[in-house]
């Protein structure tokens, strides 16, 4: 498919733009495999170093902290260093601290190199979304998307199986090791394929480019803090903790002052806070909060259903989501094409239709459902997944300022990643808090003046320690069922008002020009 070249293409002449779709979907699938596939070697990575489960966890927490803080900034660093230079050099650092997190001696020096990691990937995708928009004229942008999409919606759908898989058979060092060839290869690609149009601006040559200092560090503190709070809360016992509630204060001071300095004092922000005056632009900031804080709780909750209830393994659970995976890759290309003809709002509303009948079916789910069920449950979101996020970036980006890519995608980005955190740990807080109110529930009707229990126990034996013993055990079982069914309802609720939303944003012109925000 002949695409017309752009003036600001990232292709460099004579090179197919098509290339470029697939040389930066390299490096995404390495930085968004590498969110996942660490989880399920927790264990083994305490294990190995002599560290706790507790301290292990921080190997997923400094990952996302360093992750969150950079997303943000990173269209600010793309203008000063140029985009394909800022973009190298993140690949370069992702890269290296792979390696240094597969030959860590110690938990301390993997924590740090995991930060290293973390500041390196938040880097890639604004970038690379940027240059997806510059190279790809409006109409070929939705077929672009999705080349690149399938890279985003894979790699966590396939992380947590291929962790299980290289911890069980070889060790959890070689999760990291695996980046290293995918970077290096980035490295050679995007050197021989990618330009940038403007590699340094003329300013940040004659090192005129005053560095928003204020900005960055409320970026640091808030971003990291809020991190810290949505990664560990529900362990800590949210604000009963004194560690919590000195982290969330700590991120309300950071947001409010972010705010007040990008917004009324910086004149060179490193943050484009102003930016969100463009309606488009906030509402699809919105969206993207919303269904990045479903899509993530289910893709955490189906697997953990699937071990805590149904007794699956690490690799079992995995594999739940692998079907759904191979659905997105044949729904992408459809929705690139779709959004050429259907305006792009009833294309998301469809795609959120699907979503919520996902939902509403997992809202039906026992303790007996079949693999089957659970696998078509995840096919039927993923089904409608990229009918949402190929549109959305259309109307996001319908009527952006020009040069104003970067800072979009960057907080596009950002949006998706706090969606995808608050839900997880929202979802982990009802899980707890619900299973506690059933099983309250249930134990009121397990008494010796309950009929058809007494019944029951009575066919069994009678109340011998040994059937009572198996009564707290099924009142256990099912509060904890109930309380997955709550959060599905919950999640299905969610997606209703947010069909309604969708249907009121504007009709977009079918010749806008989109940037992505995975």
């Amino acid at each position: 498919m002949a695409v017309p070249r752009t003036p600001n293409s990232a292709a460099k002449p004579g090179v197919n733009p098509w290339l470029v779709a697939v040389v930066v979907s390299m490096a995404t699938f390495m930085e968004v495999l590498d969110t996942s596939i660490a989880n399920v070697s927790l264990a083994h990575i305490a294990g190995n170093l002599g560290a706790s489960q507790s301290e292990a966890t921080w190997v997923l927490t400094s990952y996302l902290a360093a992750n969150a803080i950079v997303i943000p900034i990173s269209g600010w660093l793309s203008n000063v260093l140029g985009r394909k230079r800022f973009y190298m050099i993140c690949v370069a650092l992702f890269t290296a601290s792979s390696f240094l997190c597969g030959i860590a001696p110690s938990l301390g020096l993997l924590l740090l190199a995991r930060v290293l990691q973390g500041a390196g990937g938040g880097g890639l995708a604004p970038s690379e979304q940027s240059m997806l928009a510059d190279t790809f004229p409006g109409r070929y942008f939705g077929m672009a998307f999705a080349i690149y999409g399938m890279a985003v919606v894979v790699a966590p759908a396939i992380g947590p199986t291929l962790g299980g898989w290289i911890t069980d058979n070889f060790s959890w060092r070689w999760i990291f090791f695996l980046n290293v060839p995918v970077g290096l290869l980035s490295l050679v690609l995007t050197q021989a394929l990618i330009q940038d149009p403007e590699p340094v601006p003329a300013a940040a040559k004659a090192r005129r480019i005053r560095i928003d200092h204020m900005g960055f560090a409320f970026v640091v503190l808030a971003f990291g803090s809020l991190q810290v709070v949505l990664d560990k809360g529900q362990e800590a016992d949210w604000f009963a903790s004194p560690f919590i509630a000195v982290f969330a204060v700590l991120a309300l001071i950071g947001l409010a002052g972010l705010v007040v300095w990008e917004t009324w004092v910086e004149k060179n922000p490193v943050v484009d806070l102003p930016l969100l005056r463009n309606g488009n632009l906030a509402t699809s900031m919105a969206l993207q909060f919303v269904v990045g804080f479903i899509l993530n709780s289910t893709t955490v909750l189906i697997p953990l259903l699937a071990q805590s209830m149904l007794g699956y393994s690490a690799t079992e659970a995995g594999m739940l989501l692998m079907p759904g995976g191979l659905m997105l890759v044949v729904m992408m290309p459809i929705a690139g094409q779709a959004v050429r003809w259907v305006q792009p709002k009833y294309l998301m509303a469809v795609g959120l239709a699907l979503l919520t009948v996902s939902l509403f079916f997992m809202s039906g789910f026992n303790t007996q459902i079949a693999f089957g069920n659970l696998v078509q449950a995840r096919m039927i979101q993923c089904m409608g997944l990229p009918l949402f996020f190929v549109p959305l970036n259309t109307i996001a980006y319908s009527n952006l300022p020009p040069g104003k890519s970067n800072q979009a995608s960057a907080m596009m980005n950002l949006m998706r990643n706090l969606g995808g955190s608050i839900g997880i740990a929202v979802a982990a807080t009802l899980l707890v808090r619900r299973t506690q109110a059933h099983q309250a529930y249930l134990a009121m009707s397990a008494t010796r003046y309950h009929q058809p229990l007494v019944q029951h126990l009575n066919a069994q034996g009678g109340f011998t320690r040994k059937n009572l013993e198996g009564l707290y055990g099924a009142v256990q079982t099912q509060a904890m069922m109930l309380s997955y069914l709550d959060v599905f309802r919950i999640l299905t609720v969610t997606c209703v008002i947010v069909i309604g939303v969708v249907l009121l944003l504007r009709r977009t012109r079918k010749d806008a020009q989109p940037v992505l925000g995975h």
